[in-house]
């Protein structure tokens, strides 16, 4: 695509500096850690992380400009291993684990992208996807909904308990505060 052709669109609910509202516990808690994050866009949620003492950010979406927005945030903070790649999460956990293998993490995000999975994947797909992630978190998973359809967000919050459940975590927080980006919560390892 020509720059010229381009043209810049929003593409999150909210600011960068209340992406994570109703979950700052788990910023608290990046110091030392290793964070995945499941549709990271521009990397600002893992950057902010990162400000904030995470030593690894790894994170994928398939929207090839914010990935190497991204890339290009992160070039600079040589303490902090990064590494965020263009994948396309309706491949699966193989396509998942053909890009970062086995990899595990203090804390995995999946930030108001499991609703937009639900809508392109078969149930079982997702289901075993979001069991593989969280087979993949050490500590923590952190998710938010969508703030524009309430009603699924408690949906989604019960196929996690289930799912995330499969994979030994149990959700431990559940905030409903930020009125303009909806429900969060977080799961941790029991």
């Amino acid at each position: 695509m020509k720059e010229s052709e381009y043209k810049l669109q929003r593409r999150v609910a909210g600011y960068h500096d209340i992406r994570m509202d109703g979950m700052t516990d788990l910023v608290l808690r990046a110091k030392g850690s290793s964070v995945f994050d499941i549709g990271c866009n521009r990397g600002l949620v893992a950057f902010e992380m990162a400000n904030n003492g995470a030593t690894v950010c790894h994170g994928c979406d398939n929207f090839e400009q914010g990935i190497g927005t991204a890339r290009e945030l992160f070039a600079d903070l040589r303490a902090v291993e990064t590494r965020f790649e263009v994948l396309d999460l309706t491949g699966g956990v193989a396509a998942v684990s053909r890009v970062f293998g086995n990899s595990r993490y203090d804390i995995v995000l999946c930030l108001a992208t499991y609703h937009k999975l639900r809508r392109i994947m078969p149930a079982a797909a997702l289901s075993e996807l979001m069991v593989d992630f969280g087979k993949r978190t050490i500590r923590y998973f952190g998710w938010r909904g969508t703030s524009d359809k309430p009603a699924e967000n408690e949906k989604e919050i019960t196929n996690l308990d289930h799912d995330l459940g499969l994979a030994g975590l149990k959700r431990i927080h559940t905030s409903y505060i930020s009125e303009i980006l909806g429900v969060a919560a977080i799961w941790g390892r029991v």
